[in-house]
């Protein structure tokens, strides 16, 4: 039996187009990859045309029903959303906040709670502690570890505690990894991630390092 995973969305939505930017349609199409078939991701508060938008981008990922985690995209905040349409109450609810007195542990997964809670991009570097929002309406919180991780990185490592019941300290991490696109370019990333088998490679969504060379030329262009 999965767990609901929880987006509280509190990205800018991009000026141009109203959606959401490219790198974040990436962070959140990963987690269905991450939370697994049992699981099921909500993305809350994204405005109507981001929540439009990104229903019908997550919609097209296929899936066989065997890989992909359900998605369902909302327009409401978690609050207003807990008992009509996730059957659940605010203490069952465990939100993944880096200033938590506690760490999140295999028993955290025993059924004491139905959902777990990230609030806006944990991505943020420096942290601007968005998670301060939701952190004043009482959630049972608990941390991930001393250092800052992706949003998509930090689901993927709750589901790897509390589903497959791996302790935070026996997870593969990478830290602050060069991601390297030739010989003469590469970038570093501010942040913790799943390692990759047991190598050395940080797990990225499909798409994010291209995405990262393509910005990085934008870069030097004149």
């Amino acid at each position: 039996m999965g767990f609901q995973f929880i987006i509280e969305h509190m990205e800018e939505d991009d000026e141009t187009t109203k959606t959401v930017p490219p790198w974040v349609l990436l962070e959140y199409s990963h987690m269905r990859t991450l939370a697994g078939p049992d699981g099921h991701v909500h993305f809350t508060h994204l405005s109507p045309s981001a929540c439009t938008w990104l229903n019908e981008k997550l919609s097209e990922l296929e899936s066989d029903g065997t890989t992909l985690a359900k998605v369902s995209v909302h327009q409401n905040a978690l609050v207003d959303i807990l008992a009509p349409k996730l059957s659940t109450s605010l203490d069952r609810v465990c939100l993944l906040d880096p200033k938590a007195k506690e760490e999140l542990k295999p028993e955290d997964g025993d059924g004491r709670f139905d959902c777990f809670l990230f609030g806006g991009i944990l991505g943020d570097d420096p942290p601007r502690d968005r998670t301060s929002e939701l952190r004043v309406l009482g959630f049972p919180s608990r941390h991930l570890g001393p250092v800052q991780m992706t949003t998509d990185t930090a689901l993927g490592v709750t589901k790897l505690v509390v589903q497959d019941g791996i302790a935070l300290d026996k997870i593969r991490y990478v830290d602050m990894p060069t991601i390297r696109f030739n010989s003469k370019e590469s970038v570093e990333m501010p942040f913790r991630y799943i390692a990759m088998g047991d190598g050395c490679e940080p797990i990225l969504p499909p798409g994010m390092k291209e995405l990262l060379h393509e910005d990085l030329n934008k870069c030097f262009e004149f």
